[in-house]
């Protein structure tokens, strides 16, 4: 609020009609201005409409002209103002100050809040005992609380919500009808007399007595108890992370052997004692979003090796529910916290299907009755140079929209097959879903589904293209090929993988102008039919051309090469070195047995189920598999991520590369670095020496080959974009020497650099294409 003073006496009224745009309904918006309209002696009114919120004031006009300019300048903590568009109007003699009800649009929509972290101020009731929400798990007020999750439809409002069932005692509906009071229309608001509740209920659905569900909770979690807890947009598996029992445990029984587990702590203080946090990071992991942030582990951490094996990174997140915060100091453990799932399914979201879902994991269940309207993950972030950089979107940033410089057409982009997000474009917003997940099994189609028709209804989006990629296979391709058969006219068009990666960049950027593109990754169907993953392009936002990628090399047994790096390893080396390069005491040797390295020269030679493959993705994988450090994996880029934790940065040196033109392309071939890394090898060179002079390699490759591309070009943006740019080591690498080349590199920030970004870059491509 603006400091005391009030309005000037002129003598003089006069009125603004005022529209404001953006997150602006259901964080506590309608208060604040009633009280700055009271703090500068105003009357006139104020309402929620499905396009915006209105604001119709009289007064005295240095009041007006001061109102207007707080309005922007001390707007609520969760607001975000788009647009304010301000007119003079007649003088009509309002009287008083007044909230009105909500204004229902056909066809207007509205920007929808995020769910945010608890607030200051409803943590301190939680843990006040004078207090009558004192130990309440679904404390929050308009500043902080579930939002998209319970949300139906728009205008924001208790009856569009999975609240409306929970009718407010006397005491909350008075702070809800009070414009003073913080909790005034926040539409969750509730207590123990009146609001949702909990219990714990066995593996077979019984309830558990217990005096307060919350303390056998963790007392369960202490004796090493693995507990499904639904949250806010799901279930989440918990148990001790200083256990290394019980985290084995939890491995066995969720078929997740080796993919690293997300840590609750407490808070900063305790973060300190396991890992090594920039002032960044610590910013980040207390901000209102409360990610998953990806930060350094301390070599004296106590937590379990299992937590994130053969990684020195954990993702930690601190507590962001008050059922969360009541856990954490209940039972004084750092608490592994990962999503209530199997293998790649979505989160469970309700009652019965996590019981039946996750009765063989869970020992334990912790349920409510508020119900869980969209399924949604907890956010992966992290920070380098500085910056925040998304792995995964979802609770706090989705819906959020990205901002487009241009006004699109309705646009439903349908993303890639693995780490999905679709896209929905209306004006100038691109509104890109949370995390969906692997579009590898029905369950996740479903939830595909469901929350394309959730958002086409919140934002009243009727798409009149859809966009995919250009893969023929894809269950999103299928299920953009068949929404254009159902609905005659809709324009189906393909995008280019890798084109997308690198749009969605300059999207993310801002920048419409041409770019030097680097798309690095594991898989993306090529134009030419091969197997796309480490090119360099000339693109906009309309088309692209390809001008360099990496050497090809056969793909043997395709799938089977990407789940054992070993594969891809005997491929490098007979492509580009030959038969000579298969030493017998090559660490990757104890893998194929005879019979499988006879099938894999044969594959390599003959290109039987072998498809050529450019990928950087693989190039990693190969290396890693050739020091030793894995053959067989068992998660998305398990390989490149243990081969970036081992890197030795102090190792001097790289290996020698070459650049060929042919048919105007320039090549990266790749037989100079393996023979000079298998001669460091056979000098003694340790894996973490190998691991760091490859990956000063392929940074210099990458600079090399955009340094020529913009000679030839004259263009100096660089778009980096892809999977393989998650690797920390690599990215602090590349960006330097590109900008030591002159050239201005973008990188990404709000969509993930991996495949979670890529429905941006389609939505993009197929709204500019028209």
């Amino acid at each position: 609020m603006p400091a005391p003073g009030g309005p000037v006496i002129t003598g003089s009224i006069e009125r603004r009609v005022v529209s404001v745009r953006g997150v602006v309904q259901g964080v506590g918006f309608r208060p604040f201005v009633y009280q700055l309209m009271t703090h500068y002696g105003l009357t006139g009114w104020v309402r929620n409409t499905s396009g915006n919120v209105q604001i119709d004031v009289e007064g005295e006009p240095q009041a007006l002209d001061r109102f207007l300019l707080d309005l922007k300048a001390s707007a609520p903590p969760l607001a975000r103002i788009q647009d304010i568009s301000i007119s003079s109007e007649p003088v009509v003699g309002h009287e008083g100050r007044h909230i009105l009800e909500s204004l229902s649009e056909e066809g207007r929509y509205q920007l929808v809040s995020p769910d945010i972290a608890t607030c200051p101020a409803c943590l301190e009731e939680v843990f006040s005992p004078s207090d009558r929400r004192y130990r309440y798990p679904f404390t929050n007020c308009t500043d902080c609380g579930p939002r998209f999750t319970i949300i139906k439809d728009i205008p924001y409002d208790r009856p569009r919500t999975t609240m409306a069932s929970f009718t407010m005692c006397v005491r909350c509906q008075a702070e809800y009808d009070d414009p003073l009071n913080r909790r005034f229309h926040a539409q969750p608001n509730a207590c123990p007399e009146c609001g949702p509740s909990l219990w714990l209920v066995d593996r077979a659905g019984n309830t558990v007595p217990a005096a307060e569900a919350v303390k056998e909770t963790a007392r369960l979690l202490c004796e090493g108890n693995i507990v499904a807890l639904k949250g806010l947009g799901g279930f989440l598996l918990a148990c001790d992370a200083g256990s290394e029992g019980a985290v084995r445990l939890l491995r066995e029984r969720k078929k997740r052997p080796s993919k690293p587990f997300a840590v609750m702590l407490a808070g900063i203080d305790e973060v300190r004692q396991h890992c090594e946090v920039s002032p960044e990071e610590e910013e980040l992991l207390a901000s209102r979003q409360c990610p998953i942030v990806l930060v350094k582990q301390r070599p004296d951490s106590t937590l379990a090796p299992s937590v994130a094996p053969a990684l020195n990174r954990l993702g930690v997140m601190l507590p962001y529910t008050p059922l969360h915060h009541l856990l954490l100091r209940e039972t004084g453990l750092p608490l592994v916290m990962t999503s209530g799932n199997l293998s790649e399914e979505p989160i469970a979201a309700h009652n019965d299907e996590a019981i039946q879902r996750l009765g063989a994991i869970a020992d334990f269940f912790l349920l409510h009755n508020r119900d869980i309207h969209s399924r949604y993950d907890d956010s992966v972030a992290i920070v380098e140079r500085g910056e925040v950089q998304l792995v995964r979107r979802a609770r706090g940033y989705a819906p959020y929209p990205v901002l487009l410089h241009f006004r699109a057409e309705p646009v439903l982009a349908c993303g890639a097959e693995l780490k999905n997000t679709f896209c929905l474009t209306r004006d100038n917003h691109a509104f890109v879903s949370q995390h969906i997940g692997d579009m590898e099994n029905l369950e996740t189609l479903e939830h595909f589904e469901r929350t394309v028709e959730l958002y086409q209804r919140l934002f009243r989006v009727d798409p009149e293209i859809v966009a995919c990629d250009m893969h023929p296979d894809y269950l999103a391709t299928r299920y953009a090929r068949a929404m254009a058969e159902r609905w005659p006219g809709m324009i189906v068009v393909p995008v280019q993988h890798h084109h997308a990666h690198v749009v969605s960049c300059m999207a993310d950027n801002g920048v419409s102008e041409p770019v030097i593109g680097v798309a690095l990754d594991g898989t993306g169907y090529g134009t030419d039919g091969a197997v796309w993953g480490g090119e360099f392009m000339l693109a906009d936002y309309r088309r692209f051309r390809r001008v360099g990628h990496l050497e090809y090399v056969p793909l043997p047994g395709c799938d089977a090469a990407v789940r054992r790096p070993y594969r891809m390893a005997v491929s490098y080396l007979l492509s580009t070195l030959g038969e000579s390069s298969l030493i017998p005491g090559l660490p990757l040797m104890k893998y194929p047995g005879k019979e499988e390295m006879t099938l894999l020269r044969r594959q390599v030679e003959r290109g039987l189920n072998s498809p050529l493959t450019s990928s950087c993705g693989r190039l990693f994988d190969a290396v890693a598999a050739l020091v030793g450090l894995r053959g067989i994996v068992y998660y998305e880029a398990q390989a490149a991520a243990e081969l970036e934790a081992v890197a030795d940065e102090a190792t001097a040196g790289e290996y020698p590369f070459s650049i060929c033109e042919r048919e105007g392309l320039s090549t990266v071939l790749l037989g100079e670095l393996f023979r000079a890394l298998l001669a460091d090898m056979a000098g003694g060179t340790p894996a973490s020496g190998v691991s760091a002079r490859f990956h000063r390699t392929v940074s210099r490759m990458i600079a090399e080959m955009c340094r020529r591309i913009a000679a030839a070009s004259g263009i100096r943006k660089v778009a980096l974009s892809g999977g393989v740019f998650q690797n920390r080591l690599l990215l602090r690498l590349v960006v330097p020497g590109l900008e030591q080349a002159g050239l201005e590199v973008l990188t990404h920030h709000e969509v993930p650099t991996n495949d979670g970004g890529v429905s941006l870059g389609q939505a993009v491509v197929a709204a500019s294409s028209q």
